[in-house]
């Protein structure tokens, strides 16, 4: 699976401006810790699928995991790609509510399960930390609408845009004016991120590059013209939090 060789291990260089201990304090991260149970996962399972019952938060301590959207044709789109110290799931107030997306286990994992009474009680108990929470499902929130914003919004070519901005803030080492994205991905796996075909992922890369935006090189994308590419999303420069693969 070359999704595999593009997020391998969980000693990936993690931007610093992801993970949820940028919204939590140290001793309220203790404070969710201290409800969690652990549960593992192989890599090619399913930590639950659209329809399960949505009840709990999952934190990553080690592995990948990519949560996904089924359409209805059957086509795939991935939406988050998850590793260790991020916090994701579904948790609605109201009665038997259900995962609206499919989370796929990427490589060998470790979660820690909070489950939603826990979580409850917990805030109830501290309100800094129930504020924290908040700013932090704020975040997720606006991650989620401006990805949506992508796909739906500047077509396919400002989806893919996007994706390689926000690829870049999350693998990028920059050189001088250029940003080489450390991570590989194949043009199948863009086109499963934006809800395009392999072909049309294929064609606008070209005409990325004819244009001098980007370079590709041995399946390395280095981007050379960040301000082209925003241009065509018609980037709002959101904070690295939000604008993240």
């Amino acid at each position: 699976m070359a999704i595999n060789e593009y997020m391998r291990t969980a000693e990936i260089e993690i931007n610093t401006k992801e993970g949820i201990s940028n919204f939590f304090s140290a001793e309220n991260l203790e404070r969710l810790k201290s409800i969690m149970y652990t549960k593992s996962a192989k890599a090619d399972s399913f930590l639950f699928w659209e329809g399960d019952r949505a009840d709990y938060l999952y934190y990553v301590k080690k592995g990948l995991v990519k949560l996904t959207k089924t359409t209805d044709t059957g086509s795939k789109i991935t939406l988050y790609l998850h590793h260790a110290d991020d916090l994701f799931g579904q948790i609605d107030p109201f009665q038997e509510s259900a995962h609206t997306f499919n989370a796929e286990v990427i490589e060998d994992a470790e979660f820690g399960i909070i489950q939603q009474k826990d979580l409850e009680t917990l805030l109830w108990q501290h309100g800094d930390l129930a504020i924290e929470f908040m700013k932090w499902m704020g975040m997720t929130h606006r991650t989620t609408q401006t990805k949506f914003r992508d796909l739906m919004l500047y077509g396919k070519p400002g989806a893919l845009c996007s994706l390689l901005i926000r690829l870049s803030n999350s693998y990028g080492v920059a050189v001088g004016e250029e940003i080489t994205i450390s991570k590989k991905i194949n043009n199948t796996e863009m086109a499963e991120m934006i809800g395009a075909t392999r072909e049309s992922v294929n064609r606008m890369l070209s005409d990325l590059r004819k244009q001098e935006a980007i370079v590709v090189d041995n399946g390395t994308v280095t981007i050379k013209s960040l301000s082209f590419l925003r241009d065509i999303c018609k980037c709002e420069n959101c904070p690295k939090e939000i604008c993240r693969v």
